[in-house]
């Protein structure tokens, strides 16, 4: 079946395809008995707008590009729900994709939004993404452009973040608050610039209340998965048992922590107290349930998009746009895991 055409009603009415257009636009200057005739022969035609041929004389696709490190971790997905909620809103489709936490896919797949011409492309960074140049190519192209989360300092993008370092010293503070005085620190890969920064939280905080910093309670994650908690639970306590606190990167791993003790029959919180960042869901059902750092992952999804929108509507009515960083604010989950 053939798709109908503007030109089919219009000969049809034997009207005009501007009028046909206008019509369908409800454009004021056309009759209501016209743009009803127009209506009920479109409808009964199932007719659609041609959306390339819209796009290109609007110079806007109407899609937007996200990358992430991955789908099925439940801060990004609901970094998503934020974003595509505030996009349906707007009448923006989101094309979404996966990095798998690699920097060679994070820039093939910065290419690929480049050349699909989106309107705008919003990005986490990979955990390898220490190479910007894919990253200076999206400004250089003029392309309205945000980061979130793990973000490149370096890039005079918009950006919506936490203050990590608050965040970490907030979270190793409530350890020595509950009487921690050998604090472990489980932290991400040395590249990201969240890990980097939850680091010196975690140093800031044992600075401040006057306990030496010992680089043998730093663990450093590769992959940040469930099974590197429980494989370093082990070996804190095999090697160090006087240890009393640990404050892990995120929860994923922190209740791969909880795992180990749980089979291993250390009592949390009376043996050792642990505390995760992020508020994934699973902190909540673990036994025993997750202190945390509730990142607020949604709001930054809708952050993320509107700060998008202002930049690609900036650049559709050509007014120059100041790059702009929103600072979201996180705060102490108390559970079981610390009382």
């Amino acid at each position: 079946m053939k798709e109908t055409t503007l030109k089919q009603i219009a000969e049809t009415l034997g009207i005009s395809i501007t009028t046909v257009s206008k019509a369908l636009k409800n454009y004021s200057d056309v009759s209501p008995k016209t743009k009803q005739a127009v209506l009920e022969l479109a409808n009964s035609l199932q007719y659609t707008p041609n959306s390339f041929a819209v796009n290109l004389r609007t110079k806007e696709s109407k899609t937007i590009g996200l990358i992430i490190p991955e789908v099925v971790h439940h801060f990004f997905s609901n970094v998503i729900n934020g974003i595509i909620a505030e996009a349906e809103k707007n009448g923006y489709l989101v094309i979404i994709l996966q990095s798998n936490e690699s920097l060679e896919l994070e820039k093939k797949q910065v290419e690929l939004l480049i050349n699909k011409r989106v309107d705008g492309i919003i990005v986490s960074l990979s955990n390898e993404s220490n190479h910007d140049e894919h990253l200076k190519d999206i400004l250089r192209r003029g392309i309205p452009f945000v980061q979130f989360d793990k973000i490149s300092k370096l890039i005079p993008s918009s950006k919506v973040i936490i203050n990590d370092q608050k965040a970490a010293f907030d979270a190793v503070e409530h350890l020595i608050f509950k009487g921690c005085k050998k604090i472990v620190h489980i932290r991400g890969p040395v590249n990201p610039q969240n890990a980097i920064d939850r680091f010196i939280g975690y140093k800031r905080a044992l600075e401040k209340y006057n306990i030496p910093f010992d680089s043998s309670l730093v663990y450093t994650c590769k992959n940040v998965t469930f099974e590197e908690g429980k494989e370093f639970a082990q070996q804190i306590a095999t090697t160090q048992p006087e240890v009393d606190g640990l404050f892990v990167i995120t929860d994923l791993v922190a209740v791969g922590v909880l795992a180990y003790f749980n089979e291993a029959q250390i009592k949390v919180p009376q043996q050792i107290k642990v505390i995760g960042f992020s508020n994934w869901f699973m902190s909540q059902v673990i036994t025993p349930k997750l202190s945390t750092v509730d990142q607020p992952s949604y709001e930054m999804g809708v952050a993320s998009f509107n700060l998008l929108l202002q930049e690609m509507n900036c650049k559709k009515d050509m007014v120059k746009f100041e790059p702009q960083t929103i600072e979201l604010t996180t705060q102490i989950i108390e559970r079981e895991s610390t009382f």
